[in-house]
């Protein structure tokens, strides 16, 4: 009777403990379970990104990022067409099928543009850096965990918001509440109306000792239109 009033108060005690979290204490675990040895900070290393949408062929992308060095470039095969971004300590070029001069037809047609090199980089350094990326200057933690159930799993879900400065969206992180694995995330622009994309992380491939999710699937929010999936691999398909 005695162990089973230990066990008890101690289970009550895990219970009250994960409903007493802070956002940044669950932002700190979170980042515990995927990149335990503070390696994205310096992180260098390839990313092959597959990705797979209902209405074309997949596009097969190498990115490059190595932070310590600011350099960032992807390589990106759509049929015959490959494009090259790279910015390197926010210099940029581009290129298209090799050619690195191209018209401004040819530029405007395939959006090859500063801006979009630029955009490349944010995007895939933000989603591939989760949770790490939370920590950055300006984004706002919202220190009231949620508990809430998505898709018959319940979770506990970060709110996060940004600085003018960064973004307008508005972003809920979706934890295991027993691992701490990021598992869904979801951004809204207005979330009055309900827009803005779902995406459900599935598997885990291990670079550079961070756990990154190996597939995101995308969705709208309003409706659970599919979108696409980007799958992760160490090496090219």
């Amino acid at each position: 009777m005695k162990n089973l009033t230990t066990l008890l108060l101690l289970f009550a005690s895990i219970i009250s403990f994960s409903q007493g979290l802070t956002g940044n204490e669950l932002l700190e675990k979170a980042i515990q379970f995927h990149d335990p040895n503070n390696n994205w900070s310096t992180f260098k290393g390839n990313l092959f990104v597959t990705m797979e949408t209902p209405k074309n062929s997949d596009r097969k992308s190498n990115i490059k990022i190595n932070l310590p060095k600011e350099l960032f470039s992807v390589v990106a095969i759509r049929d015959s067409i490959i494009t090259e971004f790279i910015l390197d300590k926010g210099a940029c070029s581009f290129s298209l099928n090799a050619d690195k001069n191209p018209s401004e037809e040819t530029k405007k047609k395939y959006n090859l543009n500063c801006e979009r090199v630029k955009m490349l980089k944010d995007y895939y350094t933000y989603l591939y850096g989760l949770p790490m990326k939370l920590k950055d200057k300006g984004t706002i933690i919202d220190q009231k965990v949620a508990k809430k159930t998505f898709q018959g799993k319940e979770y506990l879900v970060l709110k996060v918001t940004y600085s003018k400065e960064v973004g307008k969206d508005t972003w809920y992180f979706y934890f295991d509440p027993k691992s701490y694995a990021m598992e869904v995330y979801q951004f809204f622009k207005d979330e009055s109306r309900n827009d803005g994309e779902y995406i459900l992380l599935s598997g885990l491939e291990t670079i550079n000792d961070i756990k990154m999710p190996k597939s995101r699937g995308w969705y709208y929010n309003k409706n659970s239109k599919y979108l696409g999936t980007d799958i992760l691999s160490t090496e090219d398909q």
